[in-house]
């Protein structure tokens, strides 16, 4: 019968430190992992991958209608990008699509939050039909907004023109000057109720005492919203710009199924001319450039909105 080894006092004290030290590595360097895991695996699969893909495509010449014209091309289809006089004019107006419809949504989404953050009656009521466009599916609200342009059916041509806005009942989604108020104006529609419950949040976190305190001291309305409201919202105005931004100048569907892109290209955004270049031209590689165009144009857009977000956080 084999003799079993004596543990002396002193391996007994050596060795605690270690199974402590080994637990505590477990507990705070391996456990966490492995509980984040399930999280991270899915955006590997979610978003790392398909952006990893799409890089490599961009630099692949990948066209269906030429299946044996396929390979490593480089920089290629980025130096075709330069001299497209349509992406270039997507490019212009993805900016303006994008400048329009935020700047409208924060300006009526700030006025609505200012609103519901008073005492007023029927305020639950208020609060629910405000919120309300922001659960309306996207292609509904395009069919909505493109008979509500119709002069046929529509009643907006027909007020416009009474009021001497147009010269006579039109649509203007068939006019290459005025199409892309169209997409803009249902964007708006949509997009005010996400302004609206961020912003009204940060409103209800900002101190009563303060406004009294300004009260007090003898400061108007006007006073109290640029000293107070508006550095207290700084932070949650420069994340919530970003945010809406980078979604909307990847919103393809209200501009796709209001116009298609036109007429003449006047409402083809970038996410659109990706779209029509992959699945109509059937162009994946040249497509997928333009994807990696936009995302870099996005990065630079978001990092330095995190930038301002940071001085402001600070100051």
């Amino acid at each position: 019968m084999a003799s079993r080894p004596i543990t002396s006092p002193e391996n007994v004290v050596s060795g605690e430190p270690r199974t402590r030290f080994g637990r505590a590595y477990f507990r705070y360097a391996v456990e966490p992992w492995l509980y984040a895991s399930p999280a991270i695996l899915l955006i590997c699969f979610v978003m790392l991958i398909p952006l990893a893909i799409g890089i490599a495509y961009s630099v692949q010449s990948i066209n269906l209608l030429k299946p044996f014209d396929t390979g490593f091309v480089g920089l290629e289809n980025f130096r075709d990008l330069a001299d497209d006089r349509k992406f270039w004019r997507a490019l212009n107006n993805t900016f303006w699509w994008t400048f329009g419809s935020v700047t409208l949504q924060f300006l009526l989404g700030l006025g609505l939050a200012l609103l519901l953050s008073r005492p007023l009656v029927g305020k639950r009521f208020v609060q629910a039909v405000v919120f309300l466009p922001w659960a309306v599916p996207t292609f509904l609200i395009a069919l909505t907004w493109s008979w509500l342009l119709n002069p046929v059916i529509g009643p907006l041509p027909h007020w416009w023109a009474a009021i001497g806005l147009l010269d006579e009942p039109y649509n203007i989604l068939s006019n290459p000057d005025t199409a892309i108020w169209g997409p803009i104006m249902a964007n708006v529609w949509y997009g005010i109720p996400f302004f609206a419950i961020t912003l009204l949040a940060a409103l209800q976190s900002i101190p009563g005492e303060l406004y009294e305190a300004a009260e007090i001291d003898g400061a108007s309305r006007w006073q109290c919203f640029t000293k107070i409201t508006l550095p207290f919202l700084g932070p949650m105005i420069a994340i919530t710009v970003m945010l809406r931004a980078i979604w909307i100048a990847n919103f393809a569907d209200l501009i796709y199924v209001m116009t298609g892109g036109g007429p003449a290209d006047s409402t083809q955004i970038l996410s659109t001319y990706i779209f029509t270049t992959a699945f109509r031209k059937l162009d994946f590689g040249y497509a997928s450039a333009i994807a990696v165009a936009l995302l870099v144009v996005l990065f630079i857009y978001a990092a330095v909105l995190l930038f301002v977000r940071a001085k402001l956080v600070k100051f």
